[in-house]
């Protein structure tokens, strides 16, 4: 039976026989705390505590009647408060607390205890009274240790979707936190120590549950979930811890009392009867009925306990001849030694399954060979190669030591060493070199490394190098791929996973075989129900290597055809199912090498001494030592990297030259070096300058015909055939917005008295242009456009930070928009001041007098000499036609009942 709560007696115990004073339980009025005051005094009296009976506050003044007990009681100086915190809201203790601050208990040397901490974590935070907050001073705080705050611990478990609806978080009654905790700690623990037994259901017999960080410890008398606890002070503003008490654990040992660097300080002095040593880290504290010769002899008999273990582990290491095995990874990423660390060790376990929660979550419990994971050991970087082993691990056996002592021992320049084994809630792995270059696979698919054909054998002679000297210490290895081939920082290729098959086999584990992880494998051995290892098998797969590292492609890739169909050819041949290489990719010598190693016969490959001496003859009496290798190969990658970063500054330049061309398209070039340099763009007058107005005549009525993606169409194919026109002159595009469509000359670049020949012209091509002009949707349909042109001074700025639009300001702004808007459909209508300009230029425009009764007369820019482009014909107006709108007659039958319901609609 698991208990419903932590064990908070011993650890309450712990803390009060380190005085002979008398304890006094004072619980809330309720039938709960009453319960659980008088279940603490028989704890403490069954463990040896003098324990006064238990005190209710039973009215509204029940905190001075039952201080004025607590102060009337001999030798009593410890007050237990069986009562919701004040630091979660409680009243009971806040009441409590500010009458004993006005009683003058505070300063009189008591100690006040809240049970309900040693529930669960208390937040480290005092309320804003000041009087609480002196009140406190003599509170004695044991909680369980927490790395968060009740809010963090909320918001971290939102985010890691433990929390799945966003409720507002409020803090509840600690019974539901303990009743949380036992159901779901067991319940995970069931469930991962089922998992690791094959999918079997965990019995009675089971004792030790892991992979969490409270550990539940299932005993013969029921004793578990241990917890590490802290005792907290008060500092004025908030609670800081003092001192760290151990847990006690079901083996009958108890946790120690250590010291955070930090004394417990009393406001009313320390507590009297034997009490000198409370929580003080200057002196040895026993207290209670413990004496000093009592204590030494303690300490003497654990010294001499600690003395014989070490002794018993240094037999062990002299019998192990020396072996010194790290297998133990924690959160703080140091390794410990095996003769230091043990499964059976208190540490060990501590260790062990304080970190079990850090590994799982970042750490996946599935893993492949191609995936390592980079730690730091003894201050350097390490590879950790993880194994899912499927089950529960706590030990390293004899032969498993003895074969991994023998695998360290083995030292060459193309093997990566082997550093240690990782061992920890589940997870197996193997701790090796740290090669920063990665795997062979991933320098060749490494598409901007350049690999010559010297580079290249320069790797396969490292393999052959680091293969022959296993197989002459008569170690096949068994799983050799490209995956384990380790490239370090000199570009020195290094073997690794040698002797793995042996290390499950010793430790009984079995990995998973995935089809693509045995695309390497020999036939022979991929018929054998049993997979292990052969010299000859290791031949074959140096040769799918060689395949790797010539063609720079995946195993078998040529062939197009999955992994698990490949391995079916391979088993059952004929016909003879091998990569296929082109001539041209490698030195004859080398592809027929290739072939030799792949034969379907294992006698008649060759072994790793006779292709050493035969890939050295194919070099053609190069030599391919590691020196020369290497320097070749920083040359080459010294060359890769300048042809890579010419190629990375070609694209950058090109992808500049994009943006400012966008951003000349949107903003004068002057305005936008500006904004680039972080200048501010200062507004600018212009005395002359002439302004471009144009729009579609019945946009509204087209819009009311077309679909919006219709709409979008016409005027960006419309607006694509103005872009093309002004680009020939020199004006500058203003602003869309709709139909309308505005154009400046002289600004911001000035040209004199140019600005308005250079619109007048602009104008009469687009005019021109417009006549053939057809809509998509509605070919037959003509689109007609009014044209307004005034000549006078603007004001040009930039408006806005986020998309800065450069803009126009005056009065002339203005006229050149009523200018266009009382135009007429094919029309250019121009002002005064225009005419003025464009007269003095003697460029012999055709310029026409509108007459308008009772107003300013106008003008028609009706053509140029030398322009011979003809223009569209205005419609006739006569009759009171309006020059905003389209008649009926110009809509297209099909869409012309969807203007008439529309009209209705409107009258409507």
């Amino acid at each position: 039976r698991l208990p419903d709560k932590p064990e908070t007696d011993n650890n309450l115990y712990f803390c009060l026989c380190l005085s002979s004073v008398t304890c006094f339980p004072l619980s809330a009025p309720t039938d709960l705390w009453e319960s659980t005051g008088q279940e603490v005094a028989s704890a403490l009296q069954a463990l040896g505590l003098p324990i006064d009976p238990v005190v209710t506050m039973e009215t509204d003044d029940g905190a001075r009647e039952a201080l004025k007990v607590v102060r009337e009681a001999d030798k009593v100086k410890v007050v237990i408060m069986c009562m919701s915190s004040v630091l979660i809201g409680g009243e009971h203790q806040r009441r409590l607390l500010l009458a004993a601050l006005d009683m003058g208990m505070i300063s009189d040397g008591y100690v006040f205890i809240p049970y309900d901490a040693l529930l669960y974590a208390m937040p480290y935070q005092l309320t804003n009274s000041t009087q609480l907050r002196h009140a406190y001073s003599a509170v004695l705080t044991v909680t369980m240790a927490s790395d968060q705050s009740f809010y963090e611990a909320f918001r971290q478990a939102q985010m890691n979707c433990v929390m799945v609806c966003p409720e507002l978080c409020l803090q509840v009654s600690p019974l539901f936190g303990t009743i949380f905790n036992m159901v779901y700690f067991v319940a995970k623990s069931v469930e991962e120590r089922r998992q690791a037994g094959g999918g079997h259901w965990v019995t009675a017999s089971v004792s030790l549950f892991c992979f969490f960080f409270q550990v539940l410890y299932g005993g013969k008398e029921g004793r578990g979930l241990q917890a590490r606890y802290v005792v907290l002070d008060s500092d004025g503003d908030r609670l800081v811890p003092t001192h760290s008490l151990a847990p006690t654990h079901t083996d009958g040992k108890v946790g120690g009392l250590r010291s955070l660097g930090r004394s417990f300080v009393f406001p009313g002095g320390k507590p009297p009867t034997a009490s000198f040593c409370w929580f003080s880290r200057e002196e040895a504290c026993t207290g209670g009925e413990f004496t000093d010769s009592q204590g030494l002899e303690y300490k003497d008999i654990f010294n001499l306990m600690l003395n014989c273990y070490f002794f018993f582990l240094y037999r062990c290491r002299l019998y192990d001849n020396g072996f010194d095995l790290p297998v133990a990874l924690c959160s703080d990423w140091s390794i410990f030694p095996l003769d230091k660390v043990t499964p059976t060790s208190e540490y060990w376990r501590y260790t062990c399954t304080s970190t079990c929660m850090h590994l799982s979550v970042h750490l996946s419990l599935q893993f492949t060979d191609s995936v390592l994971w980079l730690c730091c050991y003894q201050g350097d970087w390490v590879w950790l190669k993880k194994v899912s082993v499927g089950k529960l691990m706590t030990a390293v056996n004899q032969h498993t030591q003895s074969l991994f002592s023998h695998l360290r021992e083995m030292r060459h320049e193309n093997l990566n060493l082997y550093l240690g084994l990782f061992m920890d809630c589940g997870i197996f792995a193997l701790v090796v070199e740290h090669c920063p270059r990665g795997s062979l696979a991933d320098l060749l698919a490494d598409s901007n490394m350049r690999l010559d054909w010297m580079f290249k054998s320069s790797l396969l002679m490292d393999l052959i190098k680091g293969m022959k000297y296993l197989h002459l210490r008569g170690l096949s290895h068994g799983r050799l791929k490209s995956t384990n081939c380790l490239v370090d920082g000199r570009f020195v290729l290094k073997v690794t996973d040698y002797g793995l098959p042996m290390i499950l086999y010793s430790q009984n584990l079995n990995l998973p075989e995935d089809p693509q992880e045995l695309l390497w494998t020999s036939p022979e051995l991929l018929r054998n129900p049993v997979r292990g290892g052969s010299f000859a098998g290791d031949v074959f797969s140096f040769s799918i290597i060689t395949q790797e590292v010539i063609s720079r492609t995946q195993p078998y890739a040529m062939m197009d055809m999955p992994a698990h169909e490949i391995i079916d050819r391979l088993k059952n041949p004929p016909p003879l199912c091998r990569p296929i290489i082109s001539v041209d990719e490698a030195p004859d010598d080398c592809l027929s090498l290739m072939n030799e190693c792949w034969n379907e016969d294992p006698n008649k490959r060759p072994s790793f001494d006779d292709i050493f001496k035969q890939f050295r003859g194919s070099n053609r009496g190069k030599r391919a030592n590691i020196i020369d290798s290497m320097l070749r190969m920083l040359e080459q990658y010294s060359s890769n990297l300048e042809d890579l970063i010419r190629e990375r500054t070609d694209e950058l330049e090109v992808e500049r030259n994009k943006t400012e061309k966008l951003i000349g398209q949107l903003l004068p070039k002057s305005v936008a070096q500006a904004l680039k340099k972080g200048k501010p763009v200062q507004p600018e007058h212009y005395s002359d300058a002439t302004l471009y107005f144009s729009d579609i005549v019945g946009f509204t009525t087209i819009s009311a015909l077309s679909d919006p993606i219709e709409v979008v169409d016409l005027l960006n194919d419309l607006y694509t055939m103005f872009d093309a026109i002004i680009a020939t002159h020199d004006v500058y595009k203003v602003e869309t917005i709709g139909d309308a469509y505005m154009v400046a000359s002289g600004v911001p670049n000035r040209n004199g008295n140019r600005h308005a020949a250079e619109v007048a012209n602009m104008s009469l091509d687009i005019l021109h242009s417009i006549a053939a002009f057809k809509i998509r949707h509605m070919p037959e349909m003509k689109v007609k456009i009014r044209i307004g042109l005034h000549s006078g001074p603007v004001v040009a700025g930039v408006v806005g930070l986020m998309m800065p639009r450069y803009c126009l300001f005056g009065d002339t702004v203005t006229t050149a928009s009523l200018m266009e808007s009382s135009g007429l459909p094919y029309r250019i209508h121009i002002s005064l001041s225009t005419v003025k300009v464009l007269t003095s230029l003697k460029l012999g425009y055709h310029i026409e007098t509108r007459k308008v009764k009772g107003s300013e007369d106008t003008y028609w820019l009706m053509g140029q000499d030398g322009f011979t482009k003809p223009l569209p014909v205005p419609p006739d107006l006569s009759g009171g036609a309006s020059n905003h709108g389209i008649s009926l007659d110009e809509i297209p039958v099909e869409r012309r009942q969807k203007f008439l319901d529309r009209q209705k609609k409107m009258k409507k």
